[in-house]
């Protein structure tokens, strides 16, 4: 557990003369308005903060801690409630129309949002939440109010920040709005703890957005290592998807936007075939995943790209695909390729690595936590094509080397259990409810 975590922990329990010094929630209203647990991730705004929240809600369960997760229904045959597992309950709230909306359209529906979880809150007795966890800035803003009107505390997790996305765009892409800087700015403030996936993404909530350090604590995403591991090993999971046992395969998974940068492979992968031309009889490069935010404008674009650079016959673009054949895919693949502009995590790293793959990522945000350079994959400084090809050519020459690294990569996913990362999480509620009955009792004293 990080530095961050035990400190708060110490801070709470010592406490002069505090009553239930220890005191965990027995129920959390866990906030996601934007993206619903039950949406396969790599579909619209779906990823890895929709696995996130589903696998820490079912390991809060496990150690006693009910979950509540309100989500925006998107379909009107969905129930109002449906059980996820047992302790663990997502609400679909009505706010606004169920199709066609933009995350971008989002903020004007916050209201709508807010009132259906005050309306849910109304047919219980008061306290029934103890705690309120938000997650990404639009429920961050529903979580702000809820916890005051509830008398409770606000856990928040920001997932990404406008002020750090905005500091490096890809070519083309479009900026965050001032009215999400605002907001964020806003919650940051009013949360009692602010929870980051990494000491990088801690020094960036103080350093953007003058967070007070003592709010801050640093929980890594964990990766389920039971799904998610290296299994009957790559030729039998080539042998299940179709792929050719001996070709060198660069695999890129996730949301096809700017940002992933998925172009920066196609480019790499253009290069390493003008100069090695004998190649182009065993690569395939499978692109697993569909278009998201600003990639929607183009949904097409990465095909024509691919087209454009003459190497349309190698790539081979699949839908995006559940989890336990995304674990094939990983399995399959020589190395996970992650050009990303900005990573608050890059949980795919992780979950790549869990299943016995190296990964070939860019050296922002956690990913230099997720990939231990040179020993479970390697960092590209930038996002230069011809430094990714480089590395590719190293796979292509190498044939051991997938193997190498990727034996040291699933040793290395294992420190990043569910199971730890909940444990973790649960030390930073009982630390902000401390914090939070302090505040309260300040106030009234």
């Amino acid at each position: 557990m990080s530095q961050y975590v035990s400190r708060l922990g110490r801070r709470s329990a010592a406490a002069p003369r505090l009553r239930l010094p220890h005191r965990r929630p027995r129920r959390v209203a866990m906030l996601s308005v934007h993206t619903s647990p039950l949406h396969q991730p790599g579909t619209g705004d779906a990823g890895g903060m929709n696995v996130y929240i589903v696998e820490l809600a079912q390991r809060l369960a496990a150690i006693n801690i009910e979950v509540e997760i309100f989500t925006r229904a998107t379909t009107a045959a969905l129930p109002p409630a449906v059980e996820l597992a047992p302790g663990v309950l997502v609400r679909h709230v009505d706010a606004g129309p169920y199709e066609g909306l933009a995350k971008e359209d989002l903020p004007a529906q916050l209201c709508a949002f807010t009132h259906g979880v005050m309306q849910a809150w109304a047919g219980h007795r008061p306290g029934y939440y103890d705690l309120v966890h938000s997650h990404y800035w639009l429920s961050g803003h529903v979580g702000w109010l809820a916890a005051q009107r509830w008398g409770a505390p606000l856990v928040h997790a920001m997932h990404t920040m406008a002020k750090v996305k905005n500091a490096s765009l890809a070519e083309g892409d479009t900026p965050e709005p001032a009215a999400r800087v605002i907001g964020e700015t806003q919650i940051v403030a009013a949360a009692d703890r602010l929870i980051a996936n990494t000491s990088e993404e801690a020094g960036e909530l103080v350093r953007h957005y003058a967070a007070d350090p003592g709010k801050v604590a640093v929980v890594h995403p964990g990766v389920n290592l039971e799904r998610f591991r290296p299994a009957d090993g790559r030729a039998a999971a080539r042998a299940r998807l179709g792929l050719p046992q001996d070709a060198l395969i660069p695999l890129f998974a996730g949301r096809i936007q700017p940002l992933k940068a998925p172009d920066v492979l196609l480019r790499a992968v253009a290069l390493l075939l003008d100069d090695r031309p004998e190649l182009r009889s065993r690569i395939v490069v499978p692109v697993v995943g569909g278009p998201s935010g600003s990639g929607l404008a183009k949904p097409e674009g990465l095909q024509k790209l691919a087209a454009r650079l003459g190497i349309a016959d190698v790539v081979r673009f699949r839908p995006p695909v559940g989890q336990d054949q995304l674990a094939d895919w990983f399995r399959a693949a020589s190395v996970l390729v992650m050009p990303s502009y900005s990573e608050s995590f890059g949980l795919v790293a992780i979950e790549a690595q869990a299943a016995g793959t190296p990964v070939l990522a860019a050296a922002v945000g956690g990913l230099p936590v997720a990939v231990r350079d040179r020993l479970t994959g390697f960092l590209v400084q930038g996002h230069d094509p011809a430094g990714y090809a480089r590395v590719l050519r190293d796979f292509a020459d190498d044939p051991q080397l997938s193997t190498r690294l990727g034996r040291a990569a699933a040793r290395h996913a294992e420190s990043f259990g569910w199971d730890a990362a909940a444990s973790a999480t649960a030390a930073v509620y009982t630390a902000a409810m401390g914090a939070h009955r302090r505040r309260v009792r300040a106030h009234h004293g």
